[in-house]
Formats: structure tokens, sequence, C-alpha cells
């Protein structure tokens, strides 16, 4: 092996998170009700395999070759049978990297459409519903916390590292959120990625 070869591989192949196993992108969708920006949320099927039953932005995996944008464009367009058109993509948002080794991925867009008109697929969604933007920047979430530890099994060779069972691990701990609004409890990574956004916005005012 030759430094050149090493040089041309690192400058050749992008940078990537290590231990991740899932992509996903999802669109965080304003809307206009009644002349105000609202935000778009779906109430997710329950005969889905995945967080049946739960409050979601629209969005899911994102396919081999496939960019963030365009992974959050159709399955938008596949779950809430809308076209390509109607969505106006302002840019991507932040992303969240879970405990479970995925990454979520956010793009922030406009559907220039009616609520009335939005039929969803009944195949992953129940129902869609709108929170006025106003909300959001006048109220905060309930916050959680939650720790995670390691489990070791019983094979984990501790007399390979320094103090053996008495190494200090580190612990991580995360928040839970929590918006309850009316009938709908929005909570967990869609909660956080809503409450994120929306001090974006009260940041750069």
């Amino acid at each position: 092996m030759k430094f050149e070869n090493i040089k041309n591989i690192v400058r050749e192949t992008p940078s990537e998170p290590i231990d991740i196993n899932n992509r996903y992108s999802v669109l965080i969708p304003f809307i206009e009700v009644e002349g105000e920006p609202h935000l778009l949320y779906e109430l997710r099927s329950k005969t889905l395999k995945s967080q049946p039953g739960e409050i979601s932005f629209p969005g899911g995996s994102i396919e081999e070759g496939e960019g963030i944008i365009d992974a959050a464009v159709r399955e938008t367009c596949e779950e809430l049978l809308i076209n390509p058109d109607k969505i106006e993509v302002y840019g991507e948002g932040n992303f969240l990297v879970n405990p479970y080794g995925s990454i979520l991925y956010s793009v922030v867009g406009k559907l220039n459409v009616d609520i009335k008109d939005i039929k969803p697929s009944a195949d992953e969604v129940e129902d869609v519903f709108t929170v006025p933007l106003k909300y959001f920047m006048e109220k905060s979430p309930e916050s959680y916390e939650i720790e995670f530890k390691a489990q070791r099994d019983k094979y984990f060779p501790y007399e390979l590292i320094p103090n053996g069972k008495n190494y200090k691990f580190k612990k991580s701990r995360d928040s839970v959120l929590f918006y309850q609004y009316g009938k709908f409890i929005i909570w967990g990574f869609t909660a956080k990625m809503t409450h994120n956004f929306v001090n974006k916005i009260k940041k750069n005012l």
C-alpha cells in the first residue's frame, strides 16, 4: 500500500457517520390555514409495523442513491397522495442522530394545497391534522429525562480493558418532549424536531 493510494481514497470518499444503520428523511411541512402558517402532522395507520398509531411528519427511509430532499418529497407524495409540484421546498433543516443507530434528516417546505383536499393513503396514514405555528411559538413542551445504560453480556472481555469490571463507562441521557394539542399527543423525535425548528425560527427573527 502506497501513501498516494491512501491519500486518494481519503480525498475521493465522503465522510460518513460510524455505526449508523438507517437513514431517514422527513418533511417539516407548512400549510396555510385561514391565512396563518400551520404545521401538518400525520396520524400513522394502526396497521403499520413501525410506530403504529403515533404522530409523525411525512417521511421515511432514504433509498440507495437518493438525496435527503428527494426522499422527503417522495415519501410525502406517497403518504399524502399529492403531486411533487404541490411541495415548495425551502431547504434542509437540522438532523437528529438517535441512540438506535439512525439519522433522521429534515427538510422544510410548504404544501401548496388546501388541507381539505388532502386525502392520505389509508395504508400508511389514518388522518392528518394541523397545528398553528403560533401555538409552538408560545408554548414550550413538557420534558422528561431518560437514561441509557450499556448492558454487556457475560462474554465481555473486561480483562482487556483498564480497571476491568470497575471501568467507568459513560452513561447517556436524553430528553423526551411532549406537546399536547387537543386530543393529539406529539412526542418523541417528532416533538424534538418540532421544538428544535421552532427555536431556530425564534433565534433568527
